[in-house]
Parts: structure tokens; C-alpha cells; sequence
């Protein structure tokens, strides 16, 4: 991640301090002290991660759906099966599709399997692409480059806690990272 203070950035922790002006007028509050940390990260690394993927025509989100649909057995998925799998509104994968498919990085195809359905399919261009973000992506460590390795997994647990008691999927939260990569 970028030094903020290379960019003009705030010779203070605006986090920091909008906690102390909260603590004052309503009290401690660390969940408020959490969430505007976590909210200000997501912009930061979002930022961050736009901007590397930038150069290929992608946003975070459309690289989301190349990711998906080259990790698909076909290299293609119906379009609800991409909104279910990144987790986004119908309206937002259309969206996200038609992007790709004026930049020639995938192709929409009827689905065979359902009449009115309608098929993504990643296009020779598109993988191409994708590899090449990719290894942007994980030469700048996701814009996580800041943290080690071990910070990088302690996150994935808070988050992961987070995200399972909020019903973001069903599986116990307590299944480690290395299970899940075995």
C-alpha cells in the first residue's frame, strides 16, 4: 500500500481522532473505532487494487468475474451463477459482463441448459488478461504489501468471524486456513 504521507496525507490518524472526538461527546466506542478503520482500509486497498488492474481495461470487480469464469470447468457460467458466486445484484453482473464483452474479454452466450438463460464465457483475450493482471496483482500482494504474511491471516480469521456471523455463508467459523486450502 502506498505511504499516505508521500501523498500529502494527514500528518494525523483522522481514525484515531474521530475516535477520541466520539469517545468524548458519546463515549468509548470500539466497534466505531473498528468500523471506520475497516471502511477507510476497503477504500484504500480498493483504490489500490483498481489501479493495478486498470491498465487492462478491469476494475476489481470485473477482474473478480475473469477469476471466476477461469477457474469455471467450461469457462463459462450463466450470468446468476456469477452474481450468486461474487455476491452481487443481478443488475450489477449484466453490468459487469457487458463491460467485458466490449472489451472482447468474454463472449455472452445463450445457455443451452436454459432457454431464456444467458452464458459469460471467457474469450482467449480474457485469459490472457486475466494471467497478466494476476501477476500484477500478486507482485503488489493484493495491495496488502504493507502486512506480513501472518497479518495477512490473522485478517482473513477476523474477517472470516465477522463475515460468518453476519450469515455471509453457513460452514463453522472455526475451520482454519490451512483446511481450506487442503
Amino acid at each position: 500500500m502506498a505511504n499516505q504521507s508521500s501523498q500529502g496525507g494527514l500528518p494525523f490518524d483522522p481514525v484515531q481522532r474521530a475516535f477520541e472526538l466520539w469517545e468524548r461527546r458519546w463515549g468509548a466506542s470500539t466497534s466505531m473505532l473498528a468500523v471506520t478503520s475497516l471502511m477507510r482500509a476497503h477504500q484504500l486497498v480498493l483504490a489500490e487494487v483498481d489501479a493495478i488492474v486498470r491498465p487492462y481495461n478491469l476494475t476489481f470487480a470485473r477482474y473478480e468475474a475473469l477469476v471466476l469464469l477461469t477457474f469455471s470447468r467450461r469457462g463459462s457460467l450463466p450470468l446468476s451463477k456469477i452474481g450468486e458466486r461474487l455476491q452481487v445484484h443481478p443488475t450489477s453482473v449484466t453490468n459487469i459482463v457487458d463491460r467485458l464483452a466490449r472489451s472482447g474479454l468474454v463472449e455472452r452466450k445463450p445457455n443451452p441448459e436454459d432457454g431464456r438463460g444467458v452464458l459469460a464465457e471467457i474469450t482467449p483475450e480474457g485469459r490472457d488478461v486475466v494471467e497478466k493482471a494476476t501477476a500484477d496483482l500478486m507482485a503488489a500482494e493484493f495491495g496488502l504489501g504493507a502486512l506480513d504474511t501472518e497479518q495477512h491471516r490473522t485478517l482473513f480469521d477476523v474477517l472470516r468471524d465477522l463475515r460468518h456471523a453476519a450469515g455471509d455463508f453457513t460452514e463453522p467459523a472455526d475451520t482454519a486456513l490451512d483446511d481450506m486450502l487442503h
